[in-house]
Protein backbone atom coordinates (compact mmCIF):
# COMPACT_ATOMS: atom_id res chain seq x y z
CA UNK A 1 0.00 0.00 0.00
CA UNK A 2 1.40 3.59 -0.88
CA UNK A 3 2.20 5.90 2.08
CA UNK A 4 2.73 9.18 0.69
CA UNK A 5 4.26 10.41 3.72
CA UNK A 6 6.73 7.83 3.94
CA UNK A 7 7.81 8.17 0.38
CA UNK A 8 8.70 11.93 0.92
CA UNK A 9 10.76 11.61 3.71
CA UNK A 10 13.18 9.23 2.68
CA UNK A 11 13.00 11.16 -0.57
CA UNK A 12 13.38 14.43 1.58
CA UNK A 13 16.50 12.76 3.45
CA UNK A 14 18.14 11.20 0.35
CA UNK A 15 17.80 15.16 -1.20
CA UNK A 16 19.48 16.69 1.68
CA UNK A 17 22.30 13.80 1.57
CA UNK A 18 22.84 14.62 -2.07
CA UNK A 19 23.15 18.51 -1.51
CA UNK A 20 25.57 17.99 0.83
CA UNK A 21 27.73 15.51 -0.84
CA UNK A 22 27.48 17.44 -3.46
CA UNK A 23 25.74 15.27 -6.06
CA UNK A 24 22.10 16.53 -6.19
CA UNK A 25 22.14 16.50 -9.81
CA UNK A 26 23.79 12.71 -9.97
CA UNK A 27 20.84 11.83 -7.72
CA UNK A 28 18.33 13.55 -9.60
CA UNK A 29 19.27 11.32 -13.01
CA UNK A 30 19.26 8.55 -10.95
CA UNK A 31 15.86 8.84 -9.67
CA UNK A 32 14.31 9.36 -13.15
CA UNK A 33 16.14 6.04 -13.83
CA UNK A 34 14.16 4.51 -11.27
CA UNK A 35 11.03 6.01 -11.88
CA UNK A 36 11.22 5.36 -15.73
CA UNK A 37 12.05 1.68 -14.87
CA UNK A 38 9.17 1.60 -12.63
CA UNK A 39 7.10 3.03 -14.68
CA UNK A 40 7.83 0.74 -17.91
CA UNK A 41 8.04 -2.76 -15.96
CA UNK A 42 5.08 -3.52 -13.81
CA UNK A 43 6.86 -7.19 -13.54
CA UNK A 44 9.60 -4.80 -11.46
CA UNK A 45 7.00 -3.27 -8.93
CA UNK A 46 5.34 -6.31 -8.56
CA UNK A 47 8.49 -7.51 -7.14
CA UNK A 48 9.45 -5.25 -5.15
CA UNK A 49 6.06 -5.34 -3.41
CA UNK A 50 5.85 -8.66 -3.26
CA UNK A 51 5.92 -10.37 0.44
CA UNK A 52 7.30 -13.75 -0.65
CA UNK A 53 10.46 -12.83 -2.13
CA UNK A 54 13.26 -12.79 0.08
CA UNK A 55 15.33 -8.97 1.18
CA UNK A 56 17.69 -10.57 -0.31
CA UNK A 57 17.00 -11.88 -3.33
CA UNK A 58 14.81 -8.24 -4.04
CA UNK A 59 18.09 -6.57 -3.04
CA UNK A 60 20.25 -8.57 -6.00
CA UNK A 61 17.63 -7.81 -8.66
CA UNK A 62 17.61 -3.97 -7.82
CA UNK A 63 21.48 -4.50 -7.84
CA UNK A 64 21.23 -6.02 -11.07
CA UNK A 65 18.66 -3.16 -12.47
CA UNK A 66 20.71 -0.23 -11.39
CA UNK A 67 24.53 -1.47 -11.54
CA UNK A 68 26.33 1.04 -13.70
CA UNK A 69 23.30 3.10 -14.07
CA UNK A 70 23.11 5.32 -10.68
CA UNK A 71 25.74 6.61 -8.59
CA UNK A 72 26.93 4.91 -5.14
CA UNK A 73 24.95 7.27 -3.17
CA UNK A 74 21.90 5.78 -4.88
CA UNK A 75 22.75 2.24 -4.74
CA UNK A 76 23.98 2.66 -0.82
CA UNK A 77 19.65 4.08 -0.44
CA UNK A 78 18.49 1.44 -2.59
CA UNK A 79 20.34 -0.96 -0.13
CA UNK A 80 19.33 0.85 3.24
CA UNK A 81 15.97 0.57 1.90
CA UNK A 82 15.96 -2.99 1.10
CA UNK A 83 17.46 -3.31 4.97
CA UNK A 84 14.94 -1.33 6.35
CA UNK A 85 11.84 -3.21 4.48
CA UNK A 86 10.73 -0.41 2.54
CA UNK A 87 12.02 -1.32 -0.77
CA UNK A 88 8.17 -1.51 -1.90
CA UNK A 89 7.85 2.10 -2.04
CA UNK A 90 10.91 2.83 -4.07
CA UNK A 91 8.65 3.77 -6.86
CA UNK A 92 6.90 6.55 -3.98
CA UNK A 93 10.14 7.81 -3.22
CA UNK A 94 11.11 8.01 -6.71
CA UNK A 95 8.60 10.46 -7.73
CA UNK A 96 8.75 12.35 -4.10
CA UNK A 97 12.36 12.68 -5.11
CA UNK A 98 11.17 14.10 -8.35
CA UNK A 99 8.91 16.48 -7.20
CA UNK A 100 10.92 17.83 -4.33
CA UNK A 101 13.48 18.59 -6.41
CA UNK A 102 11.76 20.44 -8.76
CA UNK A 103 10.50 22.75 -5.83
CA UNK A 104 13.65 23.41 -4.75
CA UNK A 105 15.08 24.35 -8.74
CA UNK A 106 12.11 26.04 -8.75
CA UNK A 107 10.80 23.57 -11.78
CA UNK A 108 6.92 23.83 -12.99
CA UNK A 109 5.61 20.32 -14.85
CA UNK A 110 3.37 21.41 -17.46
CA UNK A 111 1.16 18.78 -19.37
CA UNK A 112 0.10 19.43 -22.60
CA UNK A 113 -2.72 17.25 -24.05
CA UNK A 114 -3.56 17.73 -27.35
CA UNK A 115 -6.16 15.58 -29.83
CA UNK A 116 -2.71 14.85 -32.51
CA UNK A 117 1.20 15.08 -32.05
CA UNK A 118 2.50 19.18 -31.89
CA UNK A 119 5.82 19.97 -33.60
CA UNK A 120 8.80 20.65 -30.87
CA UNK A 121 8.63 24.43 -32.08
CA UNK A 122 5.33 24.69 -31.13
CA UNK A 123 5.44 22.86 -27.64
CA UNK A 124 8.69 25.65 -26.57
CA UNK A 125 6.45 28.27 -28.02
CA UNK A 126 3.54 27.10 -25.22
CA UNK A 127 6.23 26.48 -22.47
CA UNK A 128 7.71 29.83 -23.08
CA UNK A 129 4.12 31.53 -23.11
CA UNK A 130 3.18 29.87 -19.18
CA UNK A 131 6.84 30.56 -18.28
CA UNK A 132 6.35 33.89 -19.32
CA UNK A 133 2.79 34.53 -18.15
CA UNK A 134 3.07 33.07 -14.99
CA UNK A 135 6.91 34.25 -14.22
CA UNK A 136 7.93 30.54 -13.52
CA UNK A 137 12.07 29.96 -13.58
CA UNK A 138 11.66 26.94 -15.65
CA UNK A 139 9.18 25.17 -17.46
CA UNK A 140 9.55 21.25 -17.87
CA UNK A 141 6.94 20.48 -20.70
CA UNK A 142 5.24 16.80 -20.91
CA UNK A 143 3.17 16.14 -24.12
CA UNK A 144 0.27 13.94 -24.45
CA UNK A 145 -2.28 12.85 -27.57
CA UNK A 146 -5.50 12.13 -26.84
CA UNK A 147 -7.38 11.65 -30.12
CA UNK A 148 -10.81 11.71 -27.93
CA UNK A 149 -10.63 15.98 -27.41
CA UNK A 150 -11.01 16.00 -31.20
CA UNK A 151 -9.10 19.45 -31.62
CA UNK A 152 -7.65 22.54 -29.10
CA UNK A 153 -5.43 21.27 -26.31
CA UNK A 154 -5.47 20.75 -22.98
CA UNK A 155 -2.92 22.44 -20.41
CA UNK A 156 -2.28 21.42 -16.57
CA UNK A 157 -0.19 23.11 -14.79
CA UNK A 158 0.22 23.63 -10.29
CA UNK A 159 -3.28 22.87 -9.99
CA UNK A 160 -4.33 24.87 -12.93
CA UNK A 161 -6.76 23.56 -15.89
CA UNK A 162 -6.90 25.57 -19.13
CA UNK A 163 -9.35 22.93 -20.96
CA UNK A 164 -9.58 24.98 -24.62
CA UNK A 165 -10.71 21.19 -26.63
CA UNK A 166 -13.57 20.90 -29.19
CA UNK A 167 -15.22 18.11 -27.06
CA UNK A 168 -15.26 20.68 -24.19
CA UNK A 169 -17.33 22.82 -26.56
CA UNK A 170 -19.59 20.44 -27.63
CA UNK A 171 -20.36 19.14 -23.85
CA UNK A 172 -20.78 22.88 -23.43
CA UNK A 173 -23.36 22.93 -26.24
CA UNK A 174 -25.02 20.11 -25.71
CA UNK A 175 -25.85 21.41 -21.70
CA UNK A 176 -27.41 24.76 -22.82
CA UNK A 177 -29.39 22.61 -25.31
CA UNK A 178 -31.06 20.42 -22.67
CA UNK A 179 -31.44 23.43 -20.09
CA UNK A 180 -33.59 24.80 -23.07
CA UNK A 181 -32.72 28.30 -22.68
CA UNK A 182 -33.47 29.02 -26.15
CA UNK A 183 -37.33 27.27 -25.84
CA UNK A 184 -39.94 29.19 -23.85
CA UNK A 185 -41.43 27.19 -21.05
CA UNK A 186 -45.14 25.84 -21.76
Amino acid sequence: MPNPRLASRYAKSLLDLAIEKGQLDTAYADMKYLQAVCAASAEFVNLLRSPIIKADQKNSIITAVTTGKVSELTASFNNLLVRKGRESDLPEIATAFVEQYNALKDIHKVTLTTAVEVSADLQNAIAQRVKTAHSFASVELESKVDPSLIGGFVLEFDNNLVDASVVRDLRDIKKQFQQNLYVPQM
